[in-house]
């Protein structure tokens, strides 16, 4: 039977992609019975690939021989006219075209070609001419089948535009949609400027553990698991950042890792319960280093990975020009709500103000000036920050890591870079004080005995390697996958995640 391109109903879908199944595990029993199993083949030389055809071919002078190529690839269409053939193979780098003569390949072979599918895997070895057409293609000399495709391509027309489906079988995703492939080839691409732009500045790549005895270094729900030589329950990394600091205090002045992050949270377009971070460590550096090193490192990677400064993502026109906007936290709230928290001392006056707004204080925060300024803009400011904006002075209770400040106790060197309402960086002057640290950690674990899972652990050894002393250092953590979905114009962190989590379905248990 012939595969249509009309779009049938769910129940005459159903029996004509059994057929076609079917169909195609009798096409490949032929071929093993007739000892030409695809699936025998273990390799196949190629010499050159579509887009490399495309970009370096010259018409040959007169006399002179055409270049020849040993192409491989998945057969995405076909164009049969008796005698010769065309059809398109898909490769890493897209698509060519080829031309496919009975007299020049074979009478046999070229029968055996007509009766090959589209999404098989073939290869072609011959030479590189234009079409009378203007189209740059290959004449094939000889053709081989290197894999049966047992199941077809999404219908032509329509392809596979379900979410769902796409982001669960991402493989077809791949093959039928090329702007997916765009998406993650500029992620592979972006992470490898990050590395770069650190490694040319002294920094040094490390890897610390997945798993581990205490949830720290963030304020999020781990996920718990267990350990059955040591029978003790772990928790996967809610961040890097205690192992790299024990870094810095050993004397790796300046660290990094990219991993994995696993946080049992929410699932939205802006987070997944597993995410890819970088985080970095500098010493003899403060939140400003940091600042510099984040605008630094996302406006040269969309110049050079994108061209331009200029990009769009969320609806909105981004601007990546270095020079990005630095707002303390009270100047965003009084700019953008009209509450001046500079004005205000009293823990009971900050909270009346927020209230007065329509903010409201969560029942497990303790109602304080900080957590007031703190609720008001997260609340009230966050979302209108369309352009990199740096937010800088968080209160020191959602800062249980930072240094405070000099100049006002109430208030730690942190910042947060936003753009587009998201947040893409956290940094700050990294607290080095392990008597300080003792006692936010404390507060940490009093906050989750009244039923915040998300409040950090004591950590015992982190204090202990503080107190042989670390210097003053600057720290961050990027988010990877957002940095992606901007680059991309992507509205969902599932479209960035070759495989996003999700819910099994009732034949997968």
């Amino acid at each position: 039977m012939q595969e249509q391109n009309h779009m049938p109903e769910s129940g005459e879908q159903e029996q004509e992609l059994s057929e076609i199944l079917q169909i195609r595990r009798e096409k490949l029993s032929a071929l093993q019975d007739a000892g030409k199993d695809p699936f025998q083949i273990t390799k196949y030389h190629v010499t050159a690939r579509s887009e490399q055809i495309k970009r370096d071919f010259k018409d040959p002078e007169e006399g002179e021989a055409p270049l020849a190529v040993s192409i491989a690839g998945r057969m995405m269409s076909r164009r049969i006219m008796g005698k010769a053939s065309f059809c398109h193979l898909q490769d890493a780098e897209g698509t060519v075209q080829a031309y496919v003569r009975r007299d020049d390949v074979g009478t046999d072979e070229y029968q055996e070609f007509k009766k090959w599918d589209i999404g098989d895997i073939i290869g072609i070895e011959g030479f590189v001419f234009r079409t009378k057409t203007g189209e740059v293609s290959v004449h094939a000399q000889k053709i081989v089948l290197l894999s049966k495709s047992l199941r077809p391509l999404p219908e032509k027309f329509h392809g596979l535009t379900d979410r769902e489906t796409r982001y669960r079988q991402r493989y077809v995703d791949l093959i039928v949609n090329p702007e997916v492939r765009r998406t993650f080839e500029i992620r592979s691409r972006f992470i490898k400027h990050v590395r770069s732009y650190l490694d040319n500045r002294g920094y040094m790549e490390v890897e610390t553990p997945v798993l581990n005895t205490i949830s720290g270094g963030a304020s999020a729900r781990p996920f718990v698991t267990h350990h059955n030589t040591l029978d003790i329950d772990m928790y996967m990394r809610i961040a890097t950042e205690l192992h790299l600091k024990r870094l810095v205090v050993g004397g790796l002045e300046r660290v990094y890792e990219i991993g994995r992050i696993f946080r049992n949270e929410g699932m939205d377009p802006k987070h997944n319960p597993e995410f890819t971070t970088i985080e970095l460590y500098e010493a003899y550096t403060d939140f400003h280093g940091m600042m510099d090193i984040a605008e630094g490192v996302l406006s040269s990677a969309a110049k050079e990975l994108l061209g331009t400064y200029q990009t769009q993502w969320l609806g909105q026109e981004i601007d990546l020009t270095p020079g990005w906007r630095r707002l303390t936290m009270i100047e965003a709230v009084r700019e953008y709500t009209g509450v001046d928290f500079d004005a205000i001392s009293d823990d009971a006056e900050a909270v009346a103000a927020a209230k007065a707004i329509g903010v409201e204080i969560p029942e497990t925060a303790d109602p304080t000036w900080g957590n007031a300024l703190y609720e008001c803009f997260d609340q009230r400011v966050e979302e209108k920050l369309i352009q990199p904006t740096f937010i800088t002075m968080y209160p020191v209770e959602v800062s249980p890591l930072s240094k405070r400040s000099p100049e006002d106790p109430r208030l730690t060197e942190r910042f947060e870079l936003f753009i587009c309402h998201s947040e893409m960086a956290n940094a700050f002057s990294e607290l080095n004080d392990p008597i300080d640290q003792k006692q936010r950690f404390q507060k940490q674990v009093e906050m989750r005995d009244k039923g915040d899972e998300e409040a950090g652990m004591m950590d015992e050894d982190f204090i202990n390697a503080l107190e042989y002393g670390m210097p003053p250092t600057g720290g961050m953590g990027i988010g990877i996958d957002r940095c992606v979905m901007m680059l991309t114009n992507n509205d969902t962190i599932r479209e960035v995640l070759l495989f996003p989590t999700m819910k099994s379905l009732p034949n997968d248990k």
